[in-house]
C-alpha cells in the first residue's frame, strides 16, 4: 500500500535520526529550490561565496548558425545593412564609420532603449536564480557588422550596470 507523503518523510527521519546526531551541520531544505541549495552547500562546505553571475554577449551571422549555448538571441536584421554600402561593406562593427552609420539608422536607438530595458529586467533575476553565466546572442546576416554593434553597445551598457560580461565576435572575420 502506498503510504502518504507526510508519513513518509516522518519515517526517513526517524531512520536517519542517528545519522543527524553524528552530523557537524544540517540543513533544512524545506523552503530551499536547487540553486539556493548549491549556495548554501558552497558555502559551508566549500567556504567560498558562490560566483557571481557573468554576462556572455556573443555577435553572430545567422548564415554561419545560431551559436548552440544561447539563453537569449536578438536579431538585428532588421536595421539597415552596412554591407550594402560600398564604403563599409569590408569592414567590421568594430570601425567607427560603420558603427557611426549603425547607430545612426532608423531603429536603432529605440531597439537598444528595448534591449537595455529587457537586460536591466531578466539579468538581475538570473543571477539571483543562482545561474553562473546567461549568454545573450546578437545575431545579423554574417555577423561582421550591426550584430558586432550592437553586442558592443550591450557591453557597455551591461559593465555600466555593475556586471562581469565577456564578449566574443564569433564571425568576425569569417
Amino acid at each position: 500500500r502506498r503510504k502518504p507523503i507526510l508519513e513518509g518523510v516522518r519515517l526517513e527521519r526517524k531512520r536517519l535520526a542517528g545519522i543527524r546526531k553524528m552530523a557537524d551541520d544540517v540543513v533544512d531544505t524545506s523552503n530551499l529550490n536547487i540553486y539556493q541549495l548549491r549556495d548554501v552547500i558552497t558555502e559551508r562546505v566549500l567556504h567560498r561565496r558562490p560566483r557571481p553571475l557573468q554576462v556572455v554577449v556573443i555577435s553572430f551571422g545567422y548564415k554561419h548558425g545560431l551559436p548552440l549555448d544561447s539563453d537569449f538571441v536578438f536579431d538585428t536584421r532588421f536595421l539597415p545593412n552596412p554591407f550594402y554600402v560600398d564604403r563599409l561593406r569590408d569592414r567590421t562593427g568594430k570601425v567607427r564609420s560603420v558603427r557611426e552609420f549603425v547607430l545612426g539608422s532608423p531603429g536603432t536607438k529605440g531597439f537598444l532603449r528595448e534591449l537595455f530595458r529587457f537586460a536591466d529586467f531578466a539579468v538581475p533575476r538570473f543571477a539571483r536564480e543562482g545561474k553562473s553565466t546567461l549568454t545573450v546572442s546578437i545575431g545579423c546576416t554574417g555577423g561582421r557588422h550591426r550584430s558586432v554593434v550592437v553586442a558592443e553597445e550591450l557591453r557597455r551598457h551591461l559593465r555600466a550596470a555593475g556586471c562581469d560580461v565577456k564578449i566574443y565576435h564569433r564571425d568576425l572575420f569569417k
